[in-house]
């Protein structure tokens, strides 16, 4: 059961004029699920995406990848986004490849359009071919069923591991305008971002030039997919899809436009709702936690603390046990790689109790104060650093027996 948050209801998840969605159960690892996923786009949409940065990328982040390059020459614009769950095809070299792009072909050529203009994505199991027959034999049911209205299932078509559909829209005015935006994202294990973690879709119907969505959609996953982590693994299929169709009032093709950073700061917003949704369904996760680290030299100092934190399986079973063994994060804080660090300086607050001061234990800490914070579901981990003003924050959750559990039996 996700921490704190509620299944998505169907009927507040907002259509995007410019996308049709439709799906299919093509029995790819288990029957009678949904493992087929077609997103099309309208004509005029954008395209834009950030992908793992793991060398064994799969062989649809390859795909993707080059037909989104070649969008941006050929004057072809993407037409359709495929997605499978059930199987990653990772580390299944150019058969991967080859098997990937019949599936781009077959989905292609139901749509009228090329190959080229396919952008396919996959989720699963890595090292097994991907049952490309399956995943054509379902495009016709998918195409079949496309409609505006099917976010939901478009969320529980991606699942793997998740233990619930992950998915939210927003409607914001910009400039006068109204921009309606909605997306989704699966994960629950393997995640630690080396940019996105996970695979996340959002659309929205503001007509937004391509360098324009370019620069949005890393200012995104910067700020959202890029501040989790479960269990310090990237993973080889990590996709972030950032989508606008153009079916709006808004326009915006300059970020010197003052609704660039309006439109830039709703997406972030929803793009953190999808990522923490990730993380609060974590693999058997009980606690959702904020590491929060202020006071630093440069942000990228405060996220080697944080992410040093938030990856410690010994701060993570801590406060799966509810057990203050806080030296924990202090070492955890220690080898962070932040080598000129001066610890006599630094503070540690759980919520709002202080639990070391300038270095070492607080004389006025109680330790039942400190597992007071750690029982509850939602904790902030504060860490001041004392040595500049510049602050960042990780997002994470314990790891219990089930997490375990899931992951021996994952292939079963």
């Amino acid at each position: 059961m996700a921490v704190n948050s509620p299944l998505p209801i169907a009927s507040e998840l907002k259509p995007v004029a410019g996308v049709e969605i439709g799906f299919a159960e093509a029995g790819i690892k288990k029957p009678n699920r949904k493992d087929v996923l077609v997103m099309k786009l309208a004509p005029g949409a954008t395209v834009a995406g950030v992908f793992t940065l793991n060398r064994f990328c799969a062989a649809p982040v390859q795909i993707a990848k080059a037909h989104l390059a070649a969008a941006k020459t050929s004057g072809k614009p993407i037409t359709a986004l495929l997605v499978n769950t059930g199987n990653a095809n990772a580390g299944t070299g150019e058969l991967g490849l080859s098997l990937a792009n019949e599936t781009c072909a077959a989905l292609a050529s139901q749509l009228g359009c090329e190959a080229s203009q396919i952008l396919p994505f996959s989720t699963g199991v890595i090292l097994e071919p991907l049952p490309a027959a399956k995943v054509i034999a379902g495009l016709p049911q998918a195409v079949a069923g496309l409609k505006a209205d099917n976010w939901f299932n478009a969320a529980e078509a991606i699942m793997t591991t998740d233990t619930q559909p992950k998915a939210g829209s927003r409607t914001v005015t910009i400039g006068g305008h109204s921009v309606t935006m909605t997306g989704i994202s699966k994960g629950a294990g393997m995640i630690k971002p080396n940019m996105a973690t996970m695979l996340g879709y959002l659309a929205l119907d503001a007509k937004v030039a391509q360098p324009v969505l370019d620069e949005l959609v890393r200012h995104a996953a910067n700020h959202s997919f890029n501040c989790i982590t479960i269990d310090g693994d990237t993973s080889t299929n990590d996709s972030f899809m950032l989508i606008a169709t153009g079916a709006g009032s808004l326009e915006v093709s300059s970020v010197d436009q003052p609704e660039y950073a309006a439109l830039r700061d709703a997406v972030t917003d929803l793009s953190l709702f999808l990522a923490q949704a990730i993380i609060r369904d974590g693999e058997g996760a009980t606690k959702f936690m904020s590491i929060v680290v202020e006071e630093g030299g440069s942000v990228e100092e405060c996220r080697k603390i944080a992410y040093s934190i938030g990856h410690s399986p010994l701060v993570k079973t801590a406060f799966f046990a509810s057990d203050p063994n806080l030296g924990r994060i202090l070492a955890a804080i220690g080898y962070a790689g932040v080598d000129d660090l001066d610890v006599s300086k630094l503070n540690l607050y759980l919520d709002d109790v202080w639990v070391a001061k300038n270095g070492g234990r607080n004389p006025d800490y109680k330790e039942e104060d400190g597992q007071r914070v750690m029982k509850q579901s939602e904790i902030t981990v504060r860490v001041k650093l004392a040595r500049g003003a510049a602050t960042a924050t990780v997002y994470t959750c314990d790891l219990s027996h089930d997490y375990v559990s899931i992951n021996a039996d994952y292939r079963s």
